[in-house]
């Protein structure tokens, strides 16, 4: 078996709009096709007994046992890989379930399908599970504890920490969106100008003052101790004649701690000697220059927690440690305590395994054991200096029981500190009591503290503290996403997305737009090329200047990723037609309708999916969409926009010379299509149909009729404002148009256009690439010859495929099939062919240009322009010239 091609999906999809997060796996099975699992001996019970939990997979069948059913009866190879990959995800800690195998129309060739919590370990369990598979067929042993050890590691490394996690969570339950915004824990919440970032508990509302108060212990204890809350009495010291008088004046037992340390690191508890004072600073200065030495607290381990200056949660913490029976050494309890099945790997369990590491060595040196050692019945061996649950610790919650004073105590704390949220560490052998009468302290107050104790205590009832998290970045009624208008279709989408974000530029709106061309920020262009995809969605919904999204949304992103967004409020489908069919398996234009189909199907239920009703293709999608349907065509009288709008619904049409806005059975007409520059004086028909969505889109979001009739004015067709979409260009004695025009349906349109131009001859530039089916390239041939009196064939820099021989071979053979006396001339470079056809073009001539890169054809002509309309000027055409100071 191999696989041809992995890639993870990370948005609404071509297989799934509600399950963003999948696996595609293109898997070739080879001789396998012809040998289903009844046809390989012994294979079901090497697979039951190596994957027993299979059996709880229903697959189609619809109950347990389903799957086992269907491999014993016999399923192709590709089948079972899919259910082996959810399988050991699962048994890793990661329980997912939506698979499907589809067969892509080449012989033992699928696509495997499956869903994933974790990109890493999703394309780790693709791999993995083929591996598996190979080793059941052939009766080979298998490590497959090796593999979940491994996918466990993956997560660990790559998932968002228990603390981040839960304020996404909480984010993902109020439809607020989110963006991780590097491999770490920095993560956007909320869209453009209504974006707020968090840092695991960081927030962008975070004091930086505050955070550096917290993060300098000594600073902090000085200033809680300005405000009389009781604290430890301690010193910083530096050296070791420091600490020598530190501890003549803290005494012991001490503690000795790093300034800057966080999470218990270089902390040492209990000091009772000058030979482990000095052990302790050595260790405490391995995390920062500075060192406090402190009076050791007696009592219980308990962090409060403050946010947006409210208390929130309480919990008391043990650090680990084993009891002791009288025959078991310590070693034996630890791996006895491990056995928790609470206890996991890192932060995949409620706590963490317990480990033996080199500071638990030397706590139980200080009081004389080792891991060999049999603590004696109910003695309790602490194994660790702190009581962090990531170090093994557990966590009681207290909330309920806290004293009213220390409540008041914590809150007035955070505000003291400034710290939005405020981890505030107490020692106190009653929390029940106020502090002060217990003698208790404040130990440390902790910015960014860890949520984990709270949401999964060992003991007593969780607490949601993502919420109030929540609740204070984005207080109920206050915005989170910005509009999104999603345009998708096979031609016109670029010039009907430049459109609209035009129009909605014109009405105020900071526009963030993405096309095939680039991504602009407020008119800016910030990345040049083709920015159709989700990484480009993503950059404009990044960033903090934009307050509505135009994105336009082509085939390839879709089926690479899927999309930047997980819903969109307008949703556009120009029009469906053939155009790179038979890449990455979508071979039939059903099949390509279905990509094109994804924009709708994820337009929110309270927004408007723009359809064609021109297009039976695109009709037939409104069938799938939860948004409200409105339509647009060039015929006043299409039966369905009039069935439509009988019934109270929308459209734009094209209606006696008006582009107008039918609402139901009123009209609006917003301008003569003959007066809007983008129409040509109506010549260019498919750009009218390119302006009803825009137009409708836009009075969707509110924008006014007469907003609408200026935006269309102002919309002019030029290199700048529509680059490469029927750029037209006068020169001296001919005419120059430089289009995009890529495919059979818009070469159609453009020869529609050109068929209402008097000039002649007409001359055009063509060219073919190797992405597209042989057909489709014979049949450009066959639209040229019948746009054009005289064709020059080109060649794309980017050939995708094939050689330039066979392409232009293609290209003749379609002209010829049209007219064997057709003149042609073949220069490969653009730059050759566009310099020929404009230095001899005779005059009166229309010479169209078909360009794939735009730009480098834009810069040429219009260079090419310059020379042309070189005028000599002289001194004598200044006006009101002084010739005593010119001349």
């Amino acid at each position: 078996m191999r696989i041809m091609d992995l890639r993870a999906l990370r948005g609404p999809n071509y297989w799934s709009v509600k399950r963003p997060h999948l696996i595609v796996m293109r898997l070739d099975i080879g001789e396998l096709e012809d040998r289903p699992t009844d046809k390989i001996p012994g294979f079901f019970d090497r697979m039951k007994d190596l994957l027993p939990s299979l059996y709880t997979h229903r697959c189609s069948e619809g109950h347990e046992g389903g799957f086992f059913e269907r491999v014993e009866r016999g399923t192709w190879m590709g089948h079972v890989i899919e259910h082996i990959a959810l399988e050991i995800q699962t048994l890793a800690g990661m329980d997912t379930g939506f698979g499907r195998t589809r067969g892509t129309g080449e012989h033992g060739v699928y696509n495997v399908v499956f869903s994933y919590y974790e990109e890493k370990v999703g394309l780790y369990a693709a791999k993995a599970a083929v591996q598996i598979a190979e080793a059941l067929i052939n009766g080979e042993i298998y490590d497959l504890e090796g593999d979940i050890r491994a996918m466990r590691e993956l997560r660990e490394e790559t998932r968002l920490g228990p603390s981040t996690g839960s304020i996404v969570e909480e984010a993902e339950k109020r439809d607020i969106p989110w963006i991780r915004l590097n491999k770490h824990s920095l993560v956007q919440l909320g869209h453009g100008v209504h974006q707020k970032r968090i840092r695991a508990t960081v927030t962008s509302r975070t004091s930086n003052i505050g955070v550096e108060i917290a993060c300098d212990k000594e600073e902090t204890k000085d200033l809680l101790e300005s405000y009389e809350i009781p604290v430890p009495r301690g010193r910083v010291v530096r050296t070791e004649e420091g600490l020598v008088e530190a501890l003549e004046r803290v005494g012991y037992p001490c503690v000795i701690k790093p300034i800057g340390g966080n999470h218990g690191r270089g902390a040492t508890i209990g000091v009772k000697t000058e030979e482990e004072a000095k052990a302790a600073l050595a260790k405490a200065r391995e995390i920062s220059r500075s060192v406090i030495v402190e009076r050791f607290i007696t009592g219980l381990d308990h962090r409060l927690l403050v946010i947006d200056h409210k208390f929130v949660a309480a919990a008391k913490r043990t650090p680990a440690c084993v009891t002791g029976d009288g025959r078991h050494t310590i070693q034996e309890l630890v791996d006895e305590v491990n056995k928790d099945p609470r206890r996991g790997y890192g932060h995949e369990k409620v706590l963490t395994q317990i480990d033996i590491d080199p500071p638990t060595l030397g706590l139980l040196a200080r009081s004389g054991l080792t891991p060999e050692s049999v603590p004696a019945q109910g003695e309790v061996v602490y194994l660790k200096a702190t009581a962090n649950l990531s170090t093994g610790g557990t966590a009681t919650d207290v909330t309920e029981i806290v004293h009213p004073y220390n409540v008041f105590l914590a809150e007035r704390i955070s505000r003291i500190i400034d710290l939005d949220i405020c981890g505030i560490d107490v020692m106190t052998d009653d929390i029940t009591k106020p502090l002060h009468e217990t003698g208790g302290a404040v130990l440390e107050v902790n910015a960014a503290p860890g949520f984990r104790m709270h949401l999964d205590p060992t003991e007593g009832l969780g607490r949601n503290v993502a919420e109030p998290v929540v609740d204070m970045l984005f207080p109920p009624g206050s915005p989170s996403r910005i509009p999104i208008i999603a345009v998708t279709g096979t031609n016109g989408k670029t010039t009907t997305t430049r459109l609209i974000a035009h129009i909605m530029r014109n009405v105020g709106f900071k526009v963030g737009m993405t096309c095939s061309d680039g991504v602009y920020i407020m008119n800016r262009l910030l990345m040049k090329g083709d920015c159709t995809g989700p990484a480009s969605a993503q950059f404009v919904l990044k960033d903090p200047l934009v307050n509505m999204a135009v994105l336009e949304t082509a085939r390839g992103g879709i089926l690479r990723s899927g999309l930047g967004f997980s819903y969109c409020d307008v949703g556009i489908v120009t029009n469906v037609a053939a155009d790179h069919l038979g890449l990455r398996d979508i071979n039939t234009i059903d099949e390509l309708a279905h990509v094109k189909s994804v924009v709708p199907r994820s337009v929110r239920a309270d927004g408007h999916v723009i359809l064609n009703a021109d297009d039976e293709l695109v009709m037939a999608m409104r069938k799938n969409v939860e948004g409200k349907v409105a339509l647009f065509s060039l015929d006043e009288n299409n039966r369905l926009i009039r069935q439509h709008c009988k019934l109270g619904g929308l459209a734009a049409v094209y209606e006696n010379g008006f582009i107008t806005i039918s609402k139901g059975e009123w009209k609006l007409r917003i301008e003569k299509a003959v007066n809007v520059p983008l129409t040509y004086g109506g010549k260019a028909v498919f750009n009218i149909q390119n302006i009803l969505p825009a137009v409708l889109a836009a009075y969707i979001r509110g924008v006014k009729v007469e907003e609408l009739r200026q935006a269309l004015g102002t919309f002019v067709p030029s290199p700048a404002q529509t680059p490469g979409r029927l750029n037209l260009f006068q020169f001296r004695n001919f005419q120059v148009v430089v289009d995009y025009a890529h495919n059979p349906h818009g070469f159609e349109a453009l020869g529609r256009f050109i068929s209402k131009v008097p000039d002649t001859p007409k001359i055009g530039v063509i060219a073919g690439v190797g992405d597209r089916r042989d057909e489709d390239t014979v049949n450009l041939g066959r639209l040229s010859a019948r746009m054009f009196d005289e064709i020059i064939i080109r060649q794309d820099r980017n050939l995708r495929g094939k050689s330039d021989d066979e392409i232009i071979a293609l290209l003749v053979k379609g002209i010829q099939e049209v007219d064997p006396a057709k003149k042609f001339t073949v220069m490969k470079k653009e730059e050759e062919a566009i310099r020929h056809a404009i230095g001899t073009a005779p005059k009166g001539a229309f010479v169209v240009l078909c360009s794939d890169v735009v730009p480098d054809a834009l810069e040429l002509v219009l260079k090419l322009k310059e020379q042309d309309e070189q005028v000599p000027f002289s001194k004598e055409d200044i006006p009101n010239r002084n010739k005593e100071l010119v001349g």
